[in-house]
């Protein structure tokens, strides 16, 4: 099971980072729960719950008595307390027993895939330390969330690429469907009844899972689609993934509207794409293990500026894991809004996207989005990457 596979990994991860104890403290989850909670159970916890794993590779729980059977099925924790009456005197006991050095539990500034602590949980928690003289042992569990979300066993690597093989077979079967006159709406209803007869959920939101940009003057990315009507001459783009057991794709594909005469996409078009192409290749050869994303990101970068072209307004790519965006490293510029993601280095297990995009004039959004894999020696892609640009009304031979 996923769940005992990832807790063994938190263990190990607990003596890399020299922390003794980590600790994940949630209620009423299917309100707010913690991002890294489905690593840890199954379902949703409805009263003040605790999951505890020691460097030593215990693993206990707290949890509210209607909740226990579900933890204790998973068969991931060595002792499962539950309670009735209050959550303090379980835990203060657990804690004693323990008596870790450091406390690791998932709040930071910097990443929101480690932030699951709300503020009230945090004062709960600090008072309850308190009454036992271990408050001042709390620490953030970025570093040990991060790793735990972002090396990826082989086990979740096949789920992605499940997902993956989904996404590609549905992005061959819409092609043909695109014709002048077809708004970006149909175009994507197109897809999802796809999706509904495969028994997948999207990647992420479905009013705008598929989205469906076409010519230019679209919102450009994260809009749903619209009624605009799909013409000759004119880009269009699509961003688009599924989940398959929990784990998403993303990715993007472009596409040239011919027009009436036209058997290849015109110069300016075609220079857009290749450009984008050869800015991915960059990319590529710059990951590698201990490479340093915003790197990867500017290597990427320098190719579309040769070429003229301004830079892209986002991350060249993001992590992809249980969420379409995921992890805490960021292949991206060293822009505030990032913070400290663009300067962590990458490990073997990482999983993004490369996602450069472009501007032609008068046509729209060029852009292409495939996975790859960070691997011991480089990277390797996990999607097949568009390679050419697919025509729309080209009459077949």
């Amino acid at each position: 099971m996923l769940i005992k596979e990832k807790i063994h990994q938190a263990a190990d991860l607990l003596r890399e980072f020299g922390c003794d104890c980590w600790l994940t403290f949630v209620r009423e989850t299917a309100v707010n729960g913690d991002p890294v909670l489905p690593f840890l159970v199954p379902g949703d916890l409805t009263w003040h719950s605790a999951f505890l794993v020691g460097r030593d590779g215990r693993t206990r729980a707290i949890v509210g008595r209607y909740d226990r059977q579900m933890v204790v099925d998973t068969g991931a924790y060595d002792d499962v307390t539950s309670y009735v009456t209050g959550f303090r005197e379980p835990l203060q006991a657990v804690l004693k027993e323990l008596n870790p050095r450091t406390i690791a539990v998932n709040f930071s500034e910097g990443s929101e895939i480690c932030d699951g602590l709300t503020h009230g949980m945090y004062l709960t928690l600090e008072k309850t330390l308190e009454e036992i003289g271990m408050a001042d042992r709390l620490v953030s569990a970025e570093k040990l969330v991060s790793a735990l979300r972002e090396r990826k066993s082989a086990a979740e690597i096949s789920r992605i690429r499940e997902a993956i093989r989904h996404t590609e077979e549905i992005y061959a079967l819409v092609a043909p469907f695109i014709a002048p006159g077809k708004t970006e709406k149909e175009i994507a209803d197109f897809m999802y009844a796809e999706i509904v007869r495969r028994g997948l959920p999207t990647a992420w939101s479905r009013e705008t899972c598929p989205a469906v940009y076409t010519g230019p003057d679209t919102a450009q990315a994260h809009y749903n689609p619209t009624g605009r009507i799909v013409r000759p001459g004119h880009l269009l783009n699509m961003d688009f993934g599924v989940k398959v057991d929990h784990y998403c794709s993303d990715m993007q594909r472009t596409f040239y509207v011919l027009e009436k005469g036209e058997t290849e996409a015109p110069v300016d078009v075609q220079k857009g794409f290749e450009t984008l192409l050869r800015s991915i290749e960059a990319a590529r050869e710059a990951i590698r293990p201990g490479a340093a994303g915003r790197d990867v990101d500017a290597a990427s970068r320098a190719v579309l500026a040769a070429a003229g072209y301004e830079e892209f307004p986002h991350a060249l790519g993001h992590q992809v894991g249980r969420f379409a965006h995921d992890g805490t490293a960021i292949l991206g510029p060293a822009w505030e809004k990032y913070a400290q993601k663009p300067f962590r280095t990458l490990e073997p297990g990482m999983v993004f996207t490369i996602e450069p995009r472009l501007t032609v004039p008068g046509r729209g959004v060029a852009t292409i989005e495939d996975m790859i894999l960070v691997t011991e020696t480089g990277s390797e892609w996990l999607s097949h990457p568009q390679t050419e640009l697919i025509l729309v009304g080209r009459e077949s031979r």
